[in-house]
């Protein structure tokens, strides 16, 4: 209802107000959709700036301490919620604001804030690591099937399967693959079919989905019990453009659960072929091998040493007794050149030798230390001196030319020694007495 004022005739403020807080109460209780800003809480009461994303606009909203601490997970700052709000005027300040009755994250931005956190978590703890992941066996015995009750999935999964090898067996476990039983059902079905022996790897298989659907295959208590499992697990939860956590700690992951059958099962046609491939290219390789054998067994009897055993052995003979004739040769020449050396030797000694200067009649006169005698003034008058000869020696005393004429020198007697001499000859040396020296 609009009210016809004048400059004369103006309403107060209190009614116009009041009308204002008239008109927003018949709004109601709605719903809105916004973004969080400039969250705080004071006492009981939680303050928040709702703006829309698209335009600048916003809005003030309180809401209860228990309204937004019953919200899970509970919003924060940028966070896209949806509210069920009340609008309020209040008169006496005439400021407007929402009071909110019921709050609920939503969006897609912050699901995906949230599964990257925790991957980032889940990454650091090293679940996702390389070397964590185990290699599929080649031919599994039994395979295990985590999939949802009489589900596409499942069809899939089985009929390509024995389509490539028709003996493989199958333990199914059937599971809600969304909702709130989910994580619950899919990880217990994982404990029970990792602890039968029997079973060499677990398939877990789901069809494609919105990205709520698959958030249970992003559940941490699922991802930590695929990281847990002994036997290899494949992951192949919905199309190629899903990337659910699972994928990241599963030991393989398939793209479709068409993928999976063909990841876990080898094609048997494709082994068979594989089989006579080898098979031929092992022939061939033997023949090839054998025929190379044959053709050096040939050249090798061919040869004179296998021919003709015998007249290689006649050869050899002959070869040892002409190496013997040499060495004999060769011993007897170098005796025969020493013998030579050492008779040239033995003559050079003898020419040499003192001995040889003597018997050809010369004498040596030494002092009686046995130094020799060079010169006539080294001899003082009356000196012993020793005269050696050529085979024995004279024991002398000097006398002065000068002075009187010598004694009749008293017989000598002489001693005689035998001496050896320098060739190996042994001679006779005499030696006088001391009181019967000769002057």
């Amino acid at each position: 209802m609009t009210s016809k004022t004048t400059p004369e005739s103006p309403l107060p403020i209190r009614t116009v107000l009041q009308m204002v807080g008239g008109w927003i109460g018949r709004l109601g209780t709605i719903w809105v959709e916004g973004e969080i800003t400039d969250l705080s809480a004071r006492g009981g009461t939680v303050f928040l700036t709702l703006r829309d994303p698209v335009a600048n606009v916003s809005a003030r909203v309180t809401a209860p301490r228990g309204v937004y601490e019953a919200t899970e997970p509970r919003p924060s700052n940028g966070a896209r919620v949806v509210l069920h709000v009340k609008p309020d005027f209040w008169v006496n300040r005439g400021s407007f604001a929402f009071t909110a009755l019921e709050m609920r994250p939503v969006g897609v931005g912050e699901m995906l804030v949230r599964l990257e956190r925790l991957r980032k978590l889940l990454a650091a703890e090293g679940l996702f690591n390389a070397d964590r992941k185990r290699r599929l066996p080649f031919l599994p015995g039994t395979v295990g099937l985590v999939c949802g009750r009489d589900s596409a999935a499942e069809r899939d999964v089985l009929e390509n399967s024995r389509r490539r090898w028709p003996a493989v067996r199958f333990k199914v476990e059937e599971v809600a693959v969304q909702g709130p039983y989910a994580v619950g059902e899919v990880t217990e079905a994982l404990r029970k079919l990792d602890a039968d022996a029997e079973v060499d790897v677990i398939v877990v298989a789901r069809g494609g989905g919105s990205l709520e659907d698959l958030l249970p295959f992003s559940d941490e208590t699922l991802v930590r019990a695929v990281s847990a499992c002994r036997t290899p697990v494949v992951s192949a939860i919905g199309h190629e453009q899903d990337s659910p956590l699972l994928d990241l700690v599963a030991d393989v992951r398939a793209s479709t659960p068409t993928d999976a059958a063909k990841k876990v099962v080898p094609d048997v046609g494709e082994q068979l072929t594989l089989v006579r491939q080898l098979r031929d290219r092992g022939r061939r390789v033997m023949g090839g091998w054998l025929d190379r054998e044959m053709s050096w067994l040939t050249s090798v009897r061919s040869r004179p040493s296998l021919a003709d055993p015998v007249r290689e052995l006649e050869r050899r003979a002959e070869q040892a007794e002409a190496l013997r004739d040499r060495a004999r040769r060769s011993l007897s020449g170098s005796l025969d050149r020493a013998a030579d050396d050492l008779t040239h030797l033995r003559a050079r000694l003898v020419a040499l030798s003192p001995a040889a200067t003597l018997e050809r009649g010369y004498a040596i006169v030494q002092h009686p230390s046995g130094e020799v005698v060079r010169l006539a003034k080294d001899v003082a008058p009356g000196s012993p001196l020793t005269i050696r000869l050529s085979d024995d020696r004279l024991t002398v005393r000097t006398e002065d030319p000068d002075g009187a004429a010598p004694a009749r020198p008293a017989r000598a007697k002489t001693s005689t020694a035998r001496s050896k001499k320098a060739d190996g000859t042994t001679t006779s040396r005499s030696k006088k007495p001391d009181d019967g020296e000769t002057t």
